[in-house]
């Protein structure tokens, strides 16, 4: 039968955001006990103590072999290449049957300039694009025929460059932009790839927000 420590550390592995709380000891563990005491019971099919719950937790949070975060920690100490790009615009446009040739002929316009930044995102019903604040006449002119629900300027973007296994960790993202968060930064739009992501937010938050992804590798 699963003791009541195996089952609550389970339910931790499952939770990174509080696996990042508890290890940080920012977390009161009386409470958290009784926050997740029903789902406990639950998991064990029987009730339970809270007590033996707050004992359960602060095991996991003394276990040096034990903690998420200390995976996500190893990971962000091998950020790569964090790059800066200011004086972006983001582009919203509903989709369309010529959105995509309209992209494309953006792209034949812009392939031999220098210099310039371009990257797209496409959802369900709408897509994005972010481009270098100077073709903005350009832009204007070749969407002039499709439907733009946003327009923002004055924009930056920072870059961030992840070791291969960080698509092996879960929490990653989380960890950082909950430290965004915490600093007030408010990203605006989030771009990513399997080994790279890009965060846009107002020029006045770039500075902080470099800071706090370049002391990440400091963890």
């Amino acid at each position: 039968m699963k003791t009541i420590a195996a089952t609550v550390t389970e339910y931790i592995k499952t939770k990174p955001y509080l696996a990042s709380a508890l290890n940080e000891g920012i977390i009161n563990l009386t409470s958290l006990a009784r926050n997740i005491h029903n789902d406990i019971e639950n998991l064990m099919r029987k009730k339970v103590n809270q007590g033996a719950i707050v004992m359960s937790l602060k095991r996991v949070s003394d276990d040096a072999a034990f903690s998420v975060t200390k995976k996500i920690s190893r990971v962000l100490k091998n950020i790569g290449d964090i790059t800066v790009r200011s004086y972006l615009v983001d582009y919203g446009f509903l989709l369309s049957e010529t959105l995509l040739l309209t992209q494309a002929n953006l792209l034949k316009e812009i392939e031999n300039k220098k210099n310039i930044f371009y990257t797209s995102s496409r959802g369900v019903s709408e897509s994005n694009i972010v481009v270098s604040q100077n073709i903005i006449s350009l832009v204007d002119d070749l969407f002039k025929n499709e439907v733009c629900h946003s327009k923002v300027e004055n924009l930056s973007s920072i870059t961030i460059k992840l070791p291969v296994d960080n698509v092996k960790i879960p929490g990653i993202y989380y960890f950082i932009f909950q430290r965004l968060s915490w600093e007030g930064v408010n990203i605006r739009e989030v771009i990513s790839t399997s080994n790279e992501f890009t965060i846009l937010m107002n020029e006045d938050d770039v500075d902080i927000a470099f800071k706090v992804i370049k002391n990440l590798k400091k963890l």
